[in-house]
């Protein structure tokens, strides 16, 4: 069975707002065992610290600054210090694995956007 892993990656633009900078399945998949496959969701050193959420159970909604991005079990988001909020439309808990990393607020043009973390 091919491994299937979709990541979602967020940032910001021009302007500040958070949106969501990749949605997409991760196409760096190895195989080099039977019956084993991975990929590199992320790399720390493409941007600064983030966060890392895996959906292991059920689904959820993220919210930031307008936009909505659906998240299913097995889906991976790497957060890059945007403001979002946490919404589960459904009817089952959803479990979340989380790895928080400190790291310094984003600054653009000498303004705070958020925390990196």
């Amino acid at each position: 069975m091919p491994l299937n892993i979709r990541r979602v990656v967020t940032g910001h633009d021009q302007n500040g707002r958070a949106i969501v900078a990749i949605d997409e399945t991760c196409r760096n998949v190895i195989s080099g065992r039977r019956n084993h496959a991975s990929c590199v969701v992320w790399s720390t050193g493409e941007f600064p610290a983030v966060d890392y959420a895996v959906v292991v159970s059920g689904e959820i909604d993220m919210e930031m600054d307008g936009t909505t991005v659906h998240l299913a079990a097995g889906d991976v988001l790497v957060q890059r210090g945007t403001i979002h909020n946490w919404i589960n439309r459904g009817t089952k808990p959803c479990v979340i694995a989380f790895v928080l990393i400190a790291a310094k607020p984003v600054e653009r043009s000498g303004k705070i956007l958020g925390a990196m973390n």
